[in-house]
């Protein structure tokens, strides 16, 4: 069986950028769902379980460029007055329409804070090394809730 639209696919893969290891694990998704960035589910499109590849992913196929305009300085009040407002420490901002913004601590200055709302891995170049584990059929339900769901079921 090959990955395609609404066939659960498990990968092992490796993430690194500018040489540095940042990211390693398994993943198991439904292909053609958007659940993973587009470049690394192009590659994956076709293949079937058992084979391993190494892929590039530009930007605009993974996270997308930088926009300087998502560095913002906001006040220190902005923040839950718990919170440990300290660089790299990450939290989540909403939009007009309630959906969550996550943002990250870039500089802390007195009371201005500075943030920024890209990812993490905005304007980044990926190379991933792949192993295709498992291709199988999504499941009517995990179709209908748009996730795998573990082995044994449903498990949220």
């Amino acid at each position: 069986m090959n990955a395609s639209k609404d066939k659960v696919v498990t990968i092992a893969y490796t993430l690194t950028v500018d040489g540095e290891t940042v990211d390693q694990g398994e993943l198991a998704y439904i292909h053609g769902h958007q659940q993973i960035i587009p470049g690394l589910e192009k590659e994956i499109e076709g293949r079937a379980a058992g084979e391993s590849f190494e892929v590039t992913v530009a930007p605009e196929e993974a996270y997308g460029e930088r926009n300087e305009e998502g560095v913002q300085v906001v006040p220190r009040s902005a923040f839950p007055d718990d919170a440990k407002v300290e660089v790299g420490e990450q939290f989540y901002a909403q939009d007009d329409q309630g959906n969550p913004l996550p943002l990250t601590v870039t500089k802390v200055e007195g009371e201005d804070v500075t943030v920024d709302f890209n990812h993490p891995l905005a304007g980044k170049t990926l190379n991933f090394a792949v192993e295709v584990k498992e291709v199988r059929d999504a499941t009517p339900e995990e179709l209908a809730h748009g996730h795998v769901h573990g082995s044994g079921g449903h498990h949220h």
